[in-house]
């Protein structure tokens, strides 16, 4: 697998295209946000695990790049993978802690 590749997502299993505006890596579904643990650094494709890595969270870095939180359901790493122009905005706000009160 290269960076480049297109893949069925493991968790909701549509196709995903390997190429995404916004992030030279595609390494989460555009659809539902899982991600497998492929790397261990971004796009070199050297993990083991291979375990299905949930969106827990959202993360904006000072910078204003918006970043997913993944945690892997298999070892439990938690990585930051940068948000792609293509994820869906749904998916991405069902992330965001709603407030009460």
């Amino acid at each position: 697998m290269t960076e480049s590749d297109d893949f069925i997502c493991i968790h909701c299993g549509m196709p995903v295209s390997g190429l995404a505006w916004g992030t030279k890596h595609r390494n989460h579904c555009p659809h539902c946000l899982h991600s497998r643990h492929v790397d261990m650094r971004p796009g070199d494709r050297a993990c083991l695990c291979k375990g299905e890595m949930q969106p827990i969270a959202l993360w904006q870095k000072a910078d204003g790049e918006l970043m997913i939180l993944h945690r892997c359901n298999t070892c439990g790493m938690i990585k930051a993978n940068r948000a792609a122009g293509d994820d869906d905005l749904s998916a991405l706000e069902a992330l965001v802690p709603k407030v009460v009160g």
